[in-house]
């Protein structure tokens, strides 16, 4: 019998590890006034459950949708739109984004 090795996927379960800063180029602040979206660069193993309870736990807002994207540069992006009643322009601007 040959010996096999599980992978055991690491569950991230600090916020502060799977969010790691905000995105502040011309296309995510576009996100942000027009499409109530936030742009973050996340943890390269970060799915999108793990996003999304982070987010809504460090900027108690309410999540409906994260969209993840690897980027060129070698960073994974989460692109994740609030809820109604929240504004991704009220969270930026409490961040220090606009």
């Amino acid at each position: 019998m040959k010996n096999e090795t599980k992978l055991k996927k690491v569950k991230l379960t600090d916020p502060y590890g799977v969010v790691l800063y905000p995105l502040s180029t011309e296309k995510s602040i576009q996100q942000i006034e027009f499409g109530n979206k936030l742009v973050l660069v996340v943890a390269p193993k970060a799915t999108k459950v793990e996003v999304k309870k982070a987010v809504e736990e460090l900027f108690k807002v309410k999540v409906v949708k994260v969209n993840l994207h690897h980027s060129f540069m070698g960073e994974k992006r989460a692109y994740v739109k609030l809820g109604k009643g929240h504004l991704a322009s009220d969270v930026s601007a409490d961040l220090g984004l606009i």
